[in-house]
């Protein structure tokens, strides 16, 4: 074979000797180098191809890894944000604080905002407040000096207190709304409706919703949508509560829940809707055959229980991903993808735990 008949492979880099001109203004104002979302607008493909290919090489073709380094090249990549910090004055650290972080419901929000995070070059740290505001405020009053932006998840702080953190910090929320400060939100009306519908057909008439704990704004929300859908319907409903969001919580709501005479529960989450099943059956109360039992989260182990638990599906792993895209948006490092007033789809998972009234 001759010279003429394998020219020469083209070379990724020579196609990127001009950056636009809209793209280096934008990087040159942030003053906190090339993102990786710069980068999948050089190389024309999306940003989650640029993090598999500069943080797991192989797992895309060799073409447009080749291209996506290029642009990297070119833009002077680099995850070194110690670096990065000394002319801007940023850390490049973002903090995540959850309330519980033995909470299966907290994996997928972690996972998300980690993945965000890292695709721009920040590092996450992680503060438990063990459901006390107290030990939440007194987390977020260590980590603000070392961090550029805060996402409370399942924040137990005070309105008055959160529109004080944010007046320092960029703040955003998760599963909590406040004025003047943004927050990621499910489609709580969808899922409830969804599941109060399954529940009505079912031929319940008498439900009762076990809530979370007293400063839980999601706990809250979730009654009312219960109330309003009861009322529509003409069917009877009652609030259990408050309760720790915890196992123990919800095994020792089963007193009261006899006592109400109730043929179906929705508990505020999953770890709740499985400590009530528990107690039931070391009670003799069968599941779902005398007592159906629903929760929100679909956590991991949720369907691994006997019966399976009915749940109302989130998607955490989205909103620990929008939650920090809103912070780095909010800080200039990339562009806002998402409207806020977009909220997270919810849906209902049917699984054994629910059935007829006898």
């Amino acid at each position: 074979m001759t010279d003429a008949q394998h020219p020469p492979k083209a070379d990724p880099r020579n196609e990127f000797d001009e950056i636009p001109t809209a793209l280096a203004e934008r990087i040159s104002r942030r003053g906190a180098g090339a993102t990786i979302y710069d980068i999948a607008e050089l190389a024309k493909v999306n940003p989650s191809t640029v993090s598999r290919a500069l943080s797991k090489p192989g797992r895309i073709s060799q073409k447009t890894e080749a291209r996506v380094r290029a642009a990297a090249e070119r833009l002077d990549f680099r995850f070194n944000t110690a670096a990065r910090a000394l002319p801007t004055g940023r850390h490049h650290m973002l903090a995540v604080v959850v309330s519980d972080i033995t909470n299966p419901m907290v994996f997928g929000i972690l996972r998300g905002a980690e993945q965000a995070a890292a695709a721009s070059g920040y590092a996450l740290v992680i503060a438990e407040s063990q459901e006390s505001g107290l030990a939440e405020a007194e987390a977020i009053q260590r980590l603000i000096p070392s961090v550029d932006g805060l996402v409370l998840a399942t924040t137990r702080l005070s309105d008055l207190r959160i529109r004080d953190i944010a007046s320092r910090r960029p703040v955003v929320l998760i599963n909590r709304a406040v004025d003047d400060v943004p927050g990621i939100l499910p489609n709580v009306s969808k899922g409830v409706d969804e599941l109060m519908d399954h529940l009505l057909d079912a031929g319940h008439r008498n439900i009762a919703y076990l809530s979370g704990p007293p400063s839980s704004w999601i706990s809250h929300r979730r009654w009312e949508c219960v109330v309003e859908r009861a009322v529509n319907a003409d069917v009877a409903v009652v609030e259990i509560g408050t309760n720790a969001p915890t196992i123990d919580g919800g095994a020792e709501t089963l007193t009261r829940v006899k006592a109400a005479r109730s043929t179906a529960v929705i508990a505020f989450n999953d770890l709740m809707a499985i400590g009530l099943m528990r107690a039931a059956a070391a009670n003799g109360i069968a599941v779902p055959e005398q007592l159906s039992v629903a929760g929100f989260d679909n956590i991991f182990g949720s369907e691994l229980i006997v019966p399976a638990l009915t749940t109302v599906r989130s998607d955490l792993e989205k909103a620990g991903e929008r939650s920090v895209e809103q912070l780095l948006a909010a800080l200039g490092v990339m562009e806002e993808t998402t409207s806020l007033d977009e909220l997270l789809d919810t849906s209902l998972i049917v699984r054994g735990s629910t059935a007829p009234v006898a």
